[in-house]
This record gives C-alpha cells, structure tokens and sequence, in this order.
C-alpha cells in the first residue's frame, strides 16, 4: 500500500533528507550534489518526490503533475541516474545517453557534476526548449513529496560475503 503525502517546505526537506540518509553516504552525496547541480540549471522547478520500491526519484517539472516532468534524479542502492523523461526526441550528438524505449534517455552519473559538462548542459536546454508545459524559471522551487510505498527494497547494497571476495 502506498502512503500519499504533499508537503513542502521544511517539513518536505526534512522527508527528502530522511530518505537520502537511508542510502551509504557515497550514494547520498552524491545524489545531493547531482539535486544542487540540477536546481541551478531548472530554477522554478517543482520537485516530486516519490520513494518507491526500488528507488528514490525526484522528478522536475513545471507543476506538481508527473505527466508533465521533464526530468528525474533516481538514487539507487549503487548509483544515481539523471533521466530526461522525453530524451527519445533529443538531439545527442555527443551520445552520452543511453537507453532504448521509446521516451526515455539516462545517464548514470559516475560523477554528478557530469551534469556540468558541456554535451549535457546542451541537451538540459533543449530538454527545457522542448518540455510540453515550460517550467518557468521566475517561480520559486517548490518540493512535494508525491508518494512514499510501504514495501521497499534495501536502500543500501547487501554486504559482500566472504565467499565471494577474491
């Protein structure tokens, strides 16, 4: 069963950090360091939180509907991923996306500040030309968390046993 919430504020900051720190400190950092490289490159953006089964994802739009997203940021227990939730339809010269559906393109940020880079600044913009509802940069940032399911997958990996270790 999934527990709906829509707060903001403090008291949805306060929700956000709960769920990072459930991740190892590496995942965590480095979710928050790809979370402030991408709110300087979308201001006005509404943030949705949804800490589901498999993942924690922070999707980025113009108003708290998911539909209309552009991106996401996924933490997961190894890895954070920046989706573009319409990258089928980018440009990529650069081919730094990857995936194969029919809408959706990632990049698995190894490091965030990849989001700085210059083939990724390129197609945040055009992400942002393209978006269906523009996100308007004059707003002010807003965080609601949409959604947090009751069943979830360990936010951190399991331990190596010592079987296995070469």
């Amino acid at each position: 069963m999934r527990r709906r919430a829509s707060s903001t504020s403090v008291q949805a900051r306060r929700q956000l950090d709960a769920f990072l720190d459930r991740y190892t400190d590496d995942i965590a950092a480095a979710t928050r360091r790809a979370l402030r490289e991408l709110r300087r490159r979308v201001p006005g953006a509404t943030e949705m939180v949804y800490d589901n089964y498999n993942a924690l994802a922070i999707g980025f739009g113009p108003g708290d509907k998911v539909a209309e997203a552009v991106f996401s940021i996924v933490a997961y227990p190894r890895w954070v991923t920046l989706f573009f939730l319409q990258g089928a339809r980018l440009a990529d010269p650069d081919k730094v996306l990857k995936g194969r559906g029919s809408r959706v393109r990632h990049i698995v940020l190894a490091d965030p500040k990849v989001i700085a880079s210059a083939p990724v600044e390129a197609l945040i913009a055009q992400a942002l030309r393209a978006a269906k509802v523009p996100i308007d940069p004059r707003r002010r940032r807003s965080l609601v968390i949409k959604s947090v399911s009751a069943r979830q997958r360990p936010r951190r990996p399991a331990a190596a046993s010592a079987g296995s270790r070469k």
